[in-house]
Parts: structure tokens; C-alpha cells; sequence
């Protein structure tokens, strides 16, 4: 019995080494994760993208409710829907035959359910798996219902990068904002930004200070203001006012000089024709002196 166990042991210990050669350790121990693909994610596409650059590892399921839908939207009226479902087909091709990572069809019916999304979510409960989706409703649902969801858009809404307040860019006003004196562009990653002062800057490119910013359940806005460039004046155009002071000043001081001058000439008048009176009283005296006849003694 002893060898028994010792054979077996040995065993296990050969192929744990093999097998540690061929996989790793971590290999052999892991599970691979399940993520389920809906027909929002194949229409989508960008999971090609994001298998190809290794972000996602794990095995992805394809069910066969989801290439029946694809199908049914592919032969219907709507060339809207017909084109997209088409190109979501096309993407399954695509993973079935390029795709690094392991893709399976999954074939399980039920018949307890009806809508799509009913039977994604008993699928991801039944396989345990994650599910990828860009339908925000029924990741929603999905969520409440205890499933992990992957969705590509809250990704790539949290990859965004952040416009700090006091930040400076360059926007190009598109169109008027809901409130008066408002005007909206796009960041280049394609963030809304509503700019105050702005309206009347629409098809202009125009320097914006940002504020603040605010999430929202659709993504992230960014609010801002124009920034008004403050051009120095020239100093010819500086000078007027202290001239206009100093003229004012200089007026008004002839104004109280006039009536000082007008009185010193008055008085120099007076004192003229003062001092004339004088004179021709002397001159007078004098000519009644020489009229006067000599006293001979």
C-alpha cells in the first residue's frame, strides 16, 4: 500500500514539472476568466483593438443567441442596421480567426427567458463570467444583478485627461450655451467644455481659463471662462491725463490770477495818474514863480 502511494506521488511530482516547464506556475493553478460579448460589443468593434494589444487575456464567449440577433438585423429593411450588424459579424470572423486569445461559441438555450438581455444575464451567472457591453442600461442591470460588467466607453471616459482648474487652453467656440453669454466646444479627447463670455466667439478659436469640472453619469464637463488678454498701454497714451489735470490746474490759477492783476493795475493807474496830478502842480508853481517880477535892492 506504502508503494502504492509513493508511485503516485511520484507521478504527480513528474508531470508537476513538466508542466511547470511547458505553462508556469501560474498558468497551472489559474482559471481563465469567461467575458461574454453582446451584439453592442461586436457592432462596437473596438474589442479587436483591445485583444490585439493583450488587455484582455481571458477566454471570450460568443452566444448563439447574440449571431442569431446579428443575423436577423443583417437580412432586415433598416440599411442602418443591416450595415452595422453586418460589420458586428464581420468582428466575430475576425476573433475566431486572429484573435490571440481563446474564443468558443456557446450554444446553451433558454427557454425560460425571452429578451437578449435576460438571457446575457443568466449566461454570465450560469458561466460565472464577466460581461462586456456597451449598452448602459443593461450594465446597469447586469450590475444590480451581481455580474462584473466591462464597458469600453467608462473606460475610455476614465482615461480622459483631466483639465485642472487655472489651466489655460485653446477651444474653438462651436455653438451657444444654455445660459446667456455662454458658448460650447470639445477638448480634443472630445470632452465638452461650456465657456462663460464666450457667444460671441462662435467659430473662433479663443484662449479659456478652466474653472471646474463635473462628472456626470454620460462623462465628464468641463466649464471655463475667456481669458481676456490685458494689453499694456503706450505711454504717450498715459500722459493726457496728468496734462489734463495740470491744465485744469494751470486754468484755474489764472482764473484767481486775473482779478490780482487787474487790481495791481488799477492801483498802478491810480498811482500814475497820481503822481501825473502831482507834476502838473509843481509845473504850475513853477510858472507862477518866473511870472513874478526881480526885486532889485
Amino acid at each position: 500500500m506504502l508503494d502504492i502511494i509513493q508511485t503516485i506521488f511520484l507521478i504527480f511530482l513528474a508531470w508537476f514539472i513538466v508542466a511547470r516547464k511547458n505553462i508556469g506556475m501560474a498558468q497551472l493553478f489559474s482559471k481563465r476568466r469567461k467575458v461574454i460579448l453582446d451584439s453592442c460589443a461586436l457592432i462596437d468593434g473596438r474589442i479587436i483593438e483591445i485583444v490585439n494589444s493583450g488587455f484582455i487575456a481571458d477566454e471570450l464567449v460568443i452566444p448563439q443567441f447574440i449571431l442569431n440577433e446579428l443575423q436577423l438585423l443583417a437580412d432586415g429593411g433598416d440599411a442602418h442596421k443591416r450595415e452595422r450588424a453586418r460589420f458586428g459579424l464581420d468582428i466575430a470572423h475576425q476573433l475566431q480567426d486572429a484573435s490571440p486569445v481563446t474564443v468558443t461559441i456557446d450554444r446553451t438555450i433558454f427557454p425560460e427567458a425571452n429578451a437578449i438581455d435576460d438571457k446575457l444575464v443568466l449566461l454570465a451567472k450560469k458561466s460565472n463570467a464577466r460581461l462586456y457591453t456597451t449598452d448602459f442600461n443593461l450594465g446597469k442591470v447586469a450590475a444590480v444583478e451581481g455580474i462584473k460588467v466591462l464597458n469600453i466607453n467608462e473606460l475610455v471616459q476614465s482615461l480622459r485627461p483631466i483639465s485642472l482648474p487655472g489651466e489655460t487652453l485653446t477651444i474653438k467656440i462651436i455653438q451657444k450655451g444654455s445660459n446667456q453669454g455662454q458658448g460650447v466646444g470639445y477638448l480634443e479627447d472630445g470632452t465638452m467644455i461650456v465657456v462663460d463670455g464666450a457667444a460671441k466667439h462662435i467659430g473662433r478659436s479663443v484662449p479659456v481659463t478652466v474653472t471646474r469640472m463635473h462628472q456626470t453619469m454620460a462623462g465628464k464637463m468641463v466649464f471655463g471662462q475667456v481669458r481676456e488678454e490685458r494689453r499694456s498701454q503706450p505711454e504717450a497714451a498715459k500722459t493726457p491725463v496728468p496734462a489734463v489735470q495740470s491744465g485744469a490746474a494751470t486754468a484755474k490759477h489764472r482764473v484767481m490770477t486775473i482779478p490780482k492783476m487787474a487790481s495791481g493795475v488799477k492801483k498802478s493807474v491810480m498811482s500814475g495818474a497820481a503822481a501825473h496830478g502831482t507834476g502838473d502842480k509843481l509845473h504850475g508853481r513853477l510858472q507862477k514863480l518866473r511870472r513874478r517880477p526881480a526885486v532889485i535892492n
